[in-house]
């Protein structure tokens, strides 16, 4: 670690090699009060303009000053700004300069001082467009931690709540901040999420939050969620009053939060947005569009492909037609068509998505019937199934999902219903194996706890939700008191 050189002639020479002077952002100001000199670091675009103005409007009262003793005192009383720190090291005036703040050097001084006016080009909060409610806040995250740091703070004034500023990456020097009730949360647990992050060891995670999953949770090919993500302020804070720990990124408008189980990623905040009654209704609703996202598919082929196996009852279940084209080819192109479809409206402007829309809905799905590609009941199952897809409130559950409907239809293809029973059960076998910071992932159903479970399939009313979840293993497990 490099101090800082006395003399401003000197620091401008050294930090030619930080881009002062070749790239156009990075500038220089330089005011003379006399006999002395003040250097003024910053990059354009990162500060708050009439913050600096302010600042130099306030030092412009020092050009007849004369006392160089005295000098950087009176310069220090000068800065009228609430967060204004010293430092003697050329890297972290490179740092703090490159994250928006501005340094103020004194020639002939071998410290200088750092003022954070920063201003992020960003959004305004807004309501998330993938966790939309009928009724609730529509403030949600965004790209700036220091805003996503002060919507959690809004929701939850306890003087326990803390946010840790951890920094990631050997170029990017990215901002990461755990946040936590003291007191509540596992002191355990923020220890390991601390080491993990601290022994990262890489350039830069542009990805953010996803990169930094990675990272902490060692997800490799495992393509189920591991962590949840939100991008609304009222769920991180519920899960900060549960005990959970939420890690905020900057440049990103995700939180994620840890520890999460499977049934974590079923859950949406529109379901506590009604009453327990509606909420219920809700959840039971969307959590037949998850099971369909995954089973109704195979399970429809198994009973097209073995007639023998259907009731009586079900007898209209099959195809109506022959096709030259095998079942199972015709579930898996279809599958990868709906695929096609979603990844074109990402892709496609806001303008041309309904056109498109109607190309997909009229021309490509009738037309393929038409021609025999596909028979009129492969293109309504998987279409309920990719619906069952989009209820999912994870999107990244949901594309999980994908891949085990895929798995359980290639092992009923090739082994009817014994393939069928024995993919389910590999799945949950490798659920059942997976744990996130020592949480096994299908809890509270595997190892099965009752009262927990039934929380999880019911939506029960927050008058009777007295202890926290086990899994956290909160410091204070008490959420409120029963009542006398």
């Amino acid at each position: 670690m490099r101090k800082l050189p006395k003399k401003n002639r000197e620091l401008d020479s050294r930090l030619k090699e930080a881009g002062l002077g070749k790239s156009f952002d990075f500038i220089v100001r330089k005011i003379e009060f006399g006999s002395e000199q003040i250097n003024i670091y910053a990059v354009n675009g990162l500060c708050e303009t009439r913050f600096i103005m302010k600042i130099l409007d306030e030092l412009s009262a020092l050009h007849d000053y004369d006392d160089s003793d005295m000098f950087r005192e009176v310069v220090n009383q000068r800065i009228i700004h609430h967060s204004v720190e010293m430092t003697d090291s050329e890297d972290e005036l490179i740092r703090q300069v490159f994250s928006g703040l501005i340094a103020l050097k004194i020639d002939g001084d071998q410290e200088c001082f750092l003022v954070d006016v920063r201003s992020y080009p960003g959004r305004q909060p807004e309501e998330p467009d993938n966790e939309k409610v009928v009724r609730g806040s529509r403030d949600g995250f965004v790209e700036n931690i220091i805003v996503n740091t002060a919507l959690t703070r809004r929701r939850i004034r306890d003087k326990g709540i803390r946010f840790e500023m951890l920094e990631i990456g050997e170029r990017s020097k990215m901002d990461v901040a755990i946040g936590y009730i003291e007191g509540i949360a596992n002191e355990e647990l923020i220890g390991i999420i601390k080491k993990e992050i601290s022994e990262i060891n890489t350039d830069g995670l542009i990805m953010t939050d996803k990169s930094l999953e990675e990272y902490i949770v060692k997800q490799g090919f495992n393509p189920y969620p591991l962590v949840r993500f939100t991008e609304r302020a009222d769920i991180a804070a519920e899960h900060l009053l549960e005990g959970h720990i939420c890690i905020y990124i900057d440049t990103s408008p995700s939180v994620m939060i840890a520890p999460a189980t499977y049934f974590h990623h079923v859950q949406h905040a529109e379901e506590f947005r009604q009453s327990p009654a509606a909420g219920t209704m809700l959840r039971f609703i969307r959590f037949s569009g998850i099971i369909a996202s995954v089973i109704l598919l195979p399970l429809w082929y198994l009973l097209a492909i073995d007639p023998f196996m259907k009731p009586i009852e079900l007898s209209f279940i099959g195809t109506k037609e022959d096709s030259a084209i095998p079942l199972i080819m015709q579930l898996l192109l279809a599958d990868i068509g709906i695929e096609f479809l979603r990844m074109a409206a990402i892709h496609t402007p806001t303008p041309l998505s309904t056109a498109m829309g109607l190309i997909a809905a009229v021309l490509i799905g009738q037309i393929a019937i038409d021609v025999g590609l596909f028979v009129p009941e492969v293109i309504l199952y998987v279409s309920v199934a990719a619906i069952g897809t989009f209820v999912t409130p994870s999107y990244e559950l949901s594309i999980a999902n994908k891949f085990a409907r895929i798995f359980l239809l290639l092992m009923t293809a090739f082994f009817h219903a014994s393939g069928l029973v024995i993919g389910l059960t590999l799945i949950i076998i490798y659920l059942a194996k997976i744990k996130v910071f020592s949480v096994p992932y299908l809890w509270p159903l595997i190892p099965f706890r009752p009262i927990a479970l039934w929380q999880v399939i019911t939506r029960v009313p927050v008058t009777s939700s007295f202890l926290r979840p086990m899994i956290v293993k909160s410091e204070d497990r008490i959420r409120q008191k029963r009542k006398n």
